[in-house]
């Protein structure tokens, strides 16, 4: 007797070709005005958006950001043409907006310590449970170029041609602080 493969994979597929097509539906509403379609928008995507934010700038200024990011959806829906999915959309217009706020965001950093002994002052917990929680502190506390780079490249996937682009510097900069931030949350992981 043949058995048949496992379905589960098309079966994700297919739910995640449904959750696009009712995105698309939904942003088509939404740039007519319909708050409705915006707030399942919303709902579908603010938690993807603010883990996102909270990663590549200040946790507490995270909330503020990713409000303004579905401010700014709100407004860009009408040059939503459907090229890609609507996430993939918001998920660039989200990263724009972030690095527009760097500026801002350096301003705040100046308050902290970026040098390269900076996570030396972290304690170390060695809970399983807690190392998430570490990992997240010791991402916050980089260097802002570090993090960015960071967050960009082995949490959002981007390439260090597509990260050069997006921060205005040159891939081997890219690299550079993708290995600096590497070592010092290694360093801050081994304690």
């Amino acid at each position: 007797m043949k058995t048949s493969a496992p379905r589960e994979p098309i079966l994700r597929n297919h739910q995640a070709q449904a959750r696009a097509d009712a995105d698309a539906v939904d942003a088509e509403l939404a740039a007519t005005g319909d708050g409705r379609a915006f707030e399942r928008l919303y709902r579908t995507h603010a938690a993807r958006i603010h883990s996102l934010v909270r990663r590549m700038i200040d946790a507490d200024v995270a909330d503020d950001v990713t409000q303004d990011i579905f401010v700014r959806a709100w407004e860009k829906l009408g040059t939503f043409r459907g090229e890609a999915a609507f996430g993939t959309w918001l998920h660039r217009l989200a990263i724009n907006v972030v690095l527009g706020k760097r500026q801002g965001v350096a301003t705040e950093r100046r308050r902290r310590d970026d040098s390269a002994g900076a996570l030396d002052e972290l304690p170390t917990r060695h809970v399983t449970l807690e190392l998430g929680i570490d990992f997240e502190e010791a991402i916050e506390r980089l260097p802002e170029g570090a993090r960015q780079v960071f967050v960009l490249h082995d949490i959002e996937g981007y390439r260090h041609e597509e990260i050069a682009r997006l921060l205005g510097v040159v891939a081997g900069t890219s690299k550079s602080q993708l290995h600096h931030a590497r070592m010092a949350l290694r360093k801050h992981l081994e304690r």
